[in-house]
């Protein structure tokens, strides 16, 4: 027997804090596997003395995407964007610099 949620069209009522629950964490490993990608970039680089292969296209433009997801994050009060970002930025001033000290 089928039951609508009080007339909005849903079959099934989940309550709002199951449904962000569950959204937190989907954002919060989404985040944290995407901010950790970074980490052997960052390792080989410090490790080797060398970061040829990184364009400066890229560093900028990558960073620069981020930061508008890191303000962006904070603009809709959301953790999982404003922590993935503001790591990531992290992360990524850590290669631009090692591509200003190593070239």
């Amino acid at each position: 027997m089928k039951k609508e949620n009080e007339g909005d069209g849903r079959l099934f009522a989940l309550s709002k804090e199951f449904v962000m629950d569950r959204a937190m964490m989907l954002g919060l490993a989404a985040g944290t596997l995407t901010t950790a990608a970074f980490v052997p970039q960052l390792v080989k680089a410090w490790r080797s003395q060398s970061t040829g292969d990184l364009s400066w296209g890229m560093l900028i433009t990558f960073s620069m995407g981020v930061l508008l997801w890191l303000i962006y994050g904070v603009w809709i009060d959301s953790l999982p964007v404003i922590l993935a970002n503001a790591i990531t930025l992290l992360l990524q001033a850590g290669i631009v610099s090692l591509k200003i000290r190593y070239g």
